[in-house]
């Protein structure tokens, strides 16, 4: 039988249903209401409700009940499963045990950051920082208040994406900082030579070649 695919917003419709039975659109306000949703992408809700059909379509979730609300659709108030609980803890022991790489778009733009201008980049560069440093002011911020009235573990999630902007954040200034000293800089001439010497076959190579 195909099973859900583990997602961080599989585990969120487990975890809050572990709390308590609700439906959906319980689910999609408490990941917003408790910031959540910068590390879960709750944004669409036709996403949730796919989510929470595959995880009902396994076993891993139930309704409890449906309800009417006046005038409103029918709402089915969801439960989980002895099969989600388990599935749950499984998935979480392994997202915070093994690493994954990621393929993020940022990173994938700088592998190609010689396609423009020293001068150009620095604008681009300059531009982003600016941005990042008002997140990194303003997560220090809800992270100082938060702090005061909730335990630290429950606030792991928006501390280490505090850390992790800062990090960028102290990058981007490095990088900003040898493009605007000239200590970082680069032609198409410069490239051009770069890659006819990366495309070469080395002595080496060539030898081995010839030998067979």
């Amino acid at each position: 039988m195909t099973m859900t695919k583990r997602s961080p917003l599989a585990l969120a419709v487990l975890a809050l249903l572990e709390e308590a039975p609700m439906h959906p659109y319980r689910i999609q306000q408490l990941i917003a209401l408790r910031g959540k949703d910068k590390v879960i992408n709750v944004s669409q809700r036709a996403s949730l409700y796919s989510t929470v059909d595959r995880l009902a379509r396994d076993g891993l979730i139930r309704v409890l009940e449906t309800e009417r609300d006046g005038q409103r659709p029918e709402r089915s108030i969801y439960e989980i499963s002895d099969a989600g609980r388990v599935t749950a803890r499984g998935w979480l022991r392994e997202m915070l045990s093994v690493p994954k790489n990621g393929f993020p778009d940022f990173h994938a733009a700088l592998a190609h950051a010689p396609m423009l201008e020293p001068a150009e980049l620095a604008a681009l560069l300059r531009t982003r920082c600016d941005t990042v440093a008002c997140e990194v002011a303003e997560l220090e911020k809800e992270l100082e208040l938060a702090s005061a009235y909730l335990p630290r573990v429950v606030l792991l999630d928006a501390e280490l994406i505090a850390r992790t902007r800062s990090i960028e954040l102290g990058f981007l200034r490095d990088a900003l900082a040898g493009l605007d000293s000239g200590g970082m800089t680069w032609t198409r001439q410069s490239l051009a030579a770069l890659a006819l010497r990366q495309d070469a076959p080395s002595q080496d190579s060539v030898s081995q070649d010839a030998k067979h």
